[in-house]
């Protein structure tokens, strides 16, 4: 692993760890948690897959690309993963936690981003995990990290649109046929 590598991974890690301390919904948010577990089902997924791909990637060779450039490819597509991440948690300001939750006041966000997909931070999460399995170089480290983070994601995005259901009913059912998940026009 390079210097660059090295330092995307980790501004990539840090800034995940401090978004999860710092915006969790509180106590006042909502009458109960509706996260069913889903934050933290991610996160162990998330650990234990990105190792073990790693530990994949080094010990076999089944190269995407010969030499250096699919490492450089990889880290450019976290750093878009990022942008379009953060650029979603602005979008949807105060309304943003961590926690599956209702705000006070909540209301469906419908411009910006999520226009298009009702889950841009969500894309963008698995955009920057995509660019980590691409810069592994290694279609088993590919597979082993992205296949389990997307479906640990769709379980969270079930629980998420099961709970804005529950609150926004048709107003919400309406928004999910006119929008994507995650990949425009697409999913």
């Amino acid at each position: 692993m390079n210097l660059l590598s090295t330092i995307i991974y980790f501004a990539w890690f840090l800034s995940e760890i401090l978004l999860h301390r710092i915006l969790r919904g509180t106590g006042a948010d909502d009458r109960k948690k509706q996260d069913q577990g889903s934050l933290a089902f991610i996160w162990i997924v998330i650990i234990v897959f990105i190792n073990i791909s790693v530990i994949v990637a080094a010990k076999t060779s089944y190269y995407i690309l010969p030499g250096p450039d699919m490492n450089r490819i990889g880290l450019s597509v976290i750093l878009l993963g990022m942008v379009l991440r953060f650029v979603a948690i602005a979008q949807l300001g105060r309304l943003f936690t961590v926690n599956v939750t209702i705000r006070k006041d909540h209301h469906i966000k419908k411009d910006g981003l999520y226009s298009i997909l009702r889950h841009p931070s969500y894309a963008g999460s698995l955009l920057s995990f995509l660019g980590f399995g691409l810069s592994l170089n290694s279609w088993l480290g590919l597979a082993i990290v992205f296949i389990p983070v997307f479906a640990a994601f769709v379980y969270r995005m079930n629980v998420e649109e099961k709970v804005l259901r529950s609150q926004f009913g048709e107003e919400y059912t309406n928004y999910m046929k006119r929008t994507s998940r995650i990949i425009p026009w697409i999913y």
